[in-house]
């Protein structure tokens, strides 16, 4: 189907999944942010890139909707794996990715309609470490580590689960508001200790094994739920001693399970939804360049 797309959602954060062999035009950063505009084109957190692997059973390439490129997404995979059984390119129910941020192993949960409904993903090892991110501060790791953003001065832990994060607790359980989130999400996406920009996570103990957290993307803004997200506050409250393993991570789009192993080790299972498929239509395609 050339320039088709495919549309999903993991808990709210939409991709829209494509086959550049399949497109008239190049994924640049103009197309994509034309594509990705929720007024002016079809709108999206992002465009997920079917690409070739020498490494696994398929490549992905991830891009945000500002037109950069992202290097792991929890929930983009989980929706790549269900384009990829949707359209019949796998009949596998367990297969590898390769991404930017490494090579994941997922494994599809079909329900009794035949759907992709829900997927499990290994998501590799978080790290704790300045380099991994990476981040401009001179320490051994990232572990509770004052910043000063928009005003105010907080304690970060900066984890790397294939792409940077940035996690920020509140102590006493008290819940962030949306207002601190969109205050704070871009002042330490584009922090200075972030030479590549980072994720942000503000989160908050709910339970011993569960978690509550508010999302800004880097390069997409505020999402309602994230994969990596989760993988790395719940990697982050294990670390500090603050829930114990497995943890529930709750968002507003919904709720991921996240399996922490001894080394760090991440497992995100969750559901996934298919939305639509079609194709752009030739006037649109002409407009972009």
């Amino acid at each position: 189907m050339k320039n088709g797309f495919f549309r999903g959602h993991g808990l709210g954060n939409d991709y829209l999944v494509m086959d550049p062999d399949d497109l008239k035009f190049m994924l640049t950063s103009k197309n994509i942010k034309s594509i990705c505009d929720r007024n002016w084109g079809l709108g999206s957190d992002g465009i997920l890139a079917l690409v070739p692997s020498k490494k696994a059973d398929f490549g992905l390439r991830i891009f945000n909707p500002d037109g950069s490129e992202a290097e792991k997404s929890g929930n983009g995979l989980r929706i790549f794996a269900r384009y990829l059984h949707a359209t019949g390119k796998t009949k596998k129910k367990r297969f590898t990715v390769e991404t930017k941020g490494g090579l994941v192993t997922i494994d599809l949960h079909i329900d009794r309609h035949g759907d992709a409904s829900a997927a499990t993903v290994e998501m590799g090892r978080a790290r704790f470490t300045p380099d991994a991110l990476p981040c401009s501060l001179k320490v051994a790791e990232l572990i509770q580590q004052p910043i000063e953003a928009a005003g105010r001065s907080l304690v970060f832990t900066g984890v790397s689960v294939g792409n940077p994060h940035c996690v920020v607790f509140r102590p006493g359980g008290k819940s962030w508001s949306r207002e601190e989130l969109l205050q704070l999400g871009p002042a330490l996406e584009n922090h200075a200790l972030f030479p590549k920009r980072t994720n942000v996570q503000l989160a908050v103990p709910t339970g011993p094994r569960e978690i509550f957290i508010l999302i800004w993307e880097r390069g997409a803004g505020e999402t309602q739920a994230s994969g990596s997200s989760s993988c790395a506050a719940a990697s982050a409250a294990v670390r500090l001693g603050l829930v114990k393993a497995p943890v529930t991570v709750k968002m507003p789009g919904g709720v991921l399970n996240i399996s922490v192993g001894q080394d760090f080790n991440l497992t995100m299972k969750g559901p996934v939804a298919e939305v639509a498929r079609g194709t752009l239509s030739p006037s649109f395609v002409r407009g972009l360049k």
